[in-house]
């Protein structure tokens, strides 16, 4: 989960986007522990409805909690703009099991702090989406 973004004002619509191309975010929680820790800063890029892939980790809404920004990997694209997102750490379920489908906002491009760099690849084993729903 985010605690803060530099995009706190939303435009109008149920999944609100990032409304600037670049969003600095701050890290609350272990849910995707290792590969990103609490208090992590993360330098991430608006990404266009849709542009999601597999693997990637995201800043994320769902529609279902719309103001609730998340860091979560992609485990699966499905029908339209939606996604599946998992976090790596596996004993932690806010996520897709809890919310159900997301919208990709933004790609997280780097860790900026406390250790700089690109984000490890996915842990193995994550959880799955239900049957039938991927695209």
């Amino acid at each position: 989960m985010i605690r803060s973004d530099t995009s706190e004002r939303q435009a109008p619509g149920p999944v609100p986007p990032l409304l600037s191309a670049w969003v600095l975010a701050r890290v609350s929680g272990p849910s995707m522990s290792p590969t990103v820790r609490h208090g992590d800063r993360l330098l991430v890029r608006r990404l266009p409805p849709g542009r999601a892939r597999a693997g990637d980790v995201v800043l994320a809404r769902f529609p279902a909690r719309p103001d609730l920004l998340v860091v979560k990997r992609v485990q699966r694209t499905l029908a339209g703009d939606r996604v599946w997102v998992v976090g790596d750490n596996p004993l932690v379920t806010d996520d897709s099991r809890a919310y159900g489908p997301a919208v990709a906002v933004g790609r997280v491009v780097a860790r900026l702090r406390p250790r700089p760099g690109r984000l490890a690849a996915p842990a193995p084993g994550p959880a799955t989406p239900p049957s039938g729903s991927a695209t």
